[in-house]
């Protein structure tokens, strides 16, 4: 059975006996085709690095869907007649830029240029959106501002960025935004390259809509169909193992599953059950696989009962803010139980099960998650009030350390039939700093602790407070604020042409994605890839490393430590001025995240999946424990030698300075806590040997 799918308007068709299951689109973008705009970097589907437009086609509405995807997490197999298009199928060196290159480069908004293609296609797929949108085609300044807002960009500060994409808004005047090369303020002559959907660009070209046909290699297009190919895959028993893949987003969550081969993969978004939003009386059914945007889409528009309105706004406002790290982002599953949602479950033994949020965050399908999410605590309350009287509510928590969100049913029975007084309030908040515990193993106890009751007591004393002549009123779903920035650049002709806004040279290839990286270029033939095992502790002696199979994986050709050093030679990752940094930490390391050996293989994946199994044996005998604040560095007086050249010089008396003022600071402390950065660039490094062989 053959894979056939298009990038770029350009036919291509593989062998899947030939193709990995695990094989992403990314993989294939970056390794087997010369369209390198996709980059790799939080290898995720989290910073928006790797983005393009994946265009389906629908042979019976005759009608083409376009949707933006992360290649990193998207697997190969699932593209099957679909159609991709990158920054460089916007646009590019050849062909000519697409306006929204020239835009992104006229407005100065791209420097290392690394997120910028995936920005330029995220926006282009709002701006195509909008035009097929039937109500209005007009095309926002809000609008432009959620385009790229699952981009991550670690150079501009954003303001150009959104500036760029404000500037193709309907409501904006180009002198309300930055600086840019089309015009200055007071202009007349405002002509911005114009949008222009069908310029250069095929998402879906025609010849691969006369080859959709049905597929019989894991995409089953019913419900019978898949229960099936379940079937026969627990027939043929052996202990095959399947996973069920829509959009492949827990593998940016679950690493352990990234690493994971399965027997089989079976892709269910091309099941109509599934790709559905019905409206019924009691509210609307969402299937399995439809994306995020398009429930928040339906959310916003769905017209039942007023009440019900009220929450699908406030569902969906707080759907376009989910974002997290770490660990699967749970709030959702919070607000679900509050609202009395349901799920339904498909099993071969026994069909189609219904079970509420609750029953199913207790059931075993969450054995293998983790679903607290990133907030100290979260809360979601749902409450029937005539007048300021309770007759039903649902409170839920989550986040402080339960494995998953819970009901408060007791104060749920209290409160029900009850008018809200203070004194209510008082009992209910005294109920909830006794029931709504953190575990004891979670961090900041008597912060979470107070944090159910001031939930609650902020959101229910509304109902006293927004009591009006017709009743109980409550606001309307509040949308983000949308950003604002000024940006004021004083030009004068004395020293023209300094201070011209000249675009500059070699932006708009960084934003086709034609700009080439370090990781970019081809690898040569028998090239060897390598990936760092580092130290999870700060202050110790690596004893040992070994492997979670307890064997090296025969595919690894070595792994080079310290101790392979040849004689003669030095164990210097890099120099600086005053220090050297060893590559390879020797009998102590220094800090977490210091290298302590390199996995080398024929590939990266191999490199990488090797060097994430690695598991290290540490020893801290007679070492004193690791300074890990300022504070005990000063009280050890662990202090770094500052050379005297490098002393600042002092500017004026501090101390009189102080006594003198009008406003003193008596006393103050600042602390600092650690931080978690994100890295975007990936650090790669491509070394060849020349005709002396030196590198």
């Amino acid at each position: 059975m053959n894979l056939v799918f298009a990038i770029k308007g350009k036919r291509f068709e593989l062998d899947l006996s030939s193709v990995d299951p695990s094989t992403t689109l990314l993989e294939f973008l970056r390794y087997q085709t010369p369209f390198k705009s996709v980059k790799l970097s939080c290898g995720e589907g989290a910073c928006g690095a790797c983005v393009v437009l994946l265009s389906k086609y629908d042979p019976i509405l005759k009608t083409v869907e376009d949707l933006t995807v992360s290649s990193c997490i998207t697997l190969l197999y699932s593209i099957n007649h679909c159609s991709i298009t990158t920054s460089e199928g916007l646009g590019n060196s050849r062909d000519g830029f697409h306006s929204i290159h020239n835009r992104f480069s006229s407005f100065h908004a791209s420097q290392c240029g690394f997120c910028t293609p995936g920005m330029c296609v995220s926006l282009y797929s709002a701006l195509l959106d909008s035009e097929k949108t039937e109500s209005s085609s007009e095309f926002t300044v809000l609008e432009a501002e959620k385009a790229v807002s699952g981009n991550l960009c670690r150079c501009t500060g954003y303001r150009p960025i959104v500036d760029a994409c404000k500037s193709f808004a309907s409501d904006v005047d180009i002198e309300d935004l930055g600086f840019n090369s089309f015009c200055k303020k007071g202009d007349s002559n405002k002509s911005l390259p114009p949008f222009n959907s069908k310029k250069h660009v095929c998402t879906f070209p025609e010849f691969l809509k006369d080859e959709i046909k049905s597929t019989d290699f894991g995409i089953p297009t019913s419900v019978e169909e898949l229960q099936r190919l379940l079937g026969a895959c627990k027939a043929n028993g052996n202990g095959v193992s399947i996973k069920l893949v829509a959009g492949n987003t827990g593998t940016g969550y679950y690493k352990d599953e990234r690493e994971r081969n399965y027997d089989k993969y079976i892709d269910i978004t091309r099941i109509p059950e599934m790709k559905a939003i019905r409206e019924n009386k009691n509210g609307v059914e969402i299937g399995a696989v439809v994306t995020i945007s398009k429930v928040i889409a339906a959310l916003k528009v769905i017209r039942v009962s007023p009440g019900v309105e009220k929450m699908f706004g406030k569902l969906a406002i707080h759907m376009e803010m989910i974002a997290a790290r770490k660990q699967f982002p749970s709030d959702m599953a919070t607000i679900l139980l509050a609202a009395g949602a349901s799920v339904n479950i498909m099993s071969l033994s026994r069909g189609i099960k219904k079970l509420s949020v609750e029953e199913f965050l207790q059931g075993p399908p969450l054995e293998a998650f983790d679903l607290c999410a990133l907030a100290y605590l979260n809360a979601a309350f749902l409450a029937e009030v005539n007048d300021t009287k309770v007759i039903n509510c649902r409170l839920a928590f989550g986040a402080y350390g339960t494995k998953y969100a819970i009901r408060c049913k007791e104060v749920e029975e209290f409160l029900s039939g009850k008018v809200i007084t203070e004194n209510v309030l008082y009992e209910v908040i005294t109920l909830l700093g006794n029931i709504v515990l953190p575990q004891n193993d979670t961090t900041n106890l008597a912060y979470r602790s107070s944090l159910a009751p001031d939930s609650f007591s902020s959101s229910f004393r509304v109902i006293q407070q927004k009591k009006t002549s017709n009743g109980y009123h409550l606001d309307p779903p509040k949308p983000l604020p949308m950003l604002s920035s000024t940006q004021i650049v004083p030009v004068n002709d004395e020293f023209y042409p300094v201070g011209e806004p000249v675009t500059k040279s070699g932006a708009s290839l960084q934003a086709s994605g034609e700009a080439v990286y370090v990781d970019d270029i081809p690898a040569p033939k028998n090239c060897l890839f390598g990936a760092f095992i580092y130290s999870k502790k700060p202050y110790t002696r690596i004893k040992v490393i070994h492997f979670k199979e307890n064997s090296v994986p025969d595919d690894i050709l070595a792994i080079i430590s310290c101790k392979d050093v040849p004689k003669g030679g030095q164990n210097v990752g890099m120099k600086f001025a005053f220090s050297t940094e060893p590559l390879f930490a020797e009998e102590v390391t220094t800090c977490v995240g210091q290298s302590i050996a390199l996995v080398v293989a024929d590939t990266q994946r191999k490199a990488d999946t090797t060097a994430n199994l690695a598991v290290v044996t540490y020893k801290t005998e007679d070492l004193e424990p690791p300074i890990l604040s300022m504070e005990e560095a000063v009280k050890k007086s662990s202090l770094f030698e500052i050379f005297p050249f490098l002393y600042p010089q002092q500017v004026g008396d501090t101390s009189k300075g102080m006594a003198e003022a009008d406003h003193r600071i008596l006393s103050s402390d600042i602390t600092l806590g650690s931080q978690y950065f994100f890295y975007m660039e990936t650090q790669t490094a491509l070394a060849m040997p020349d005709e002396d062989n030196h590198y």
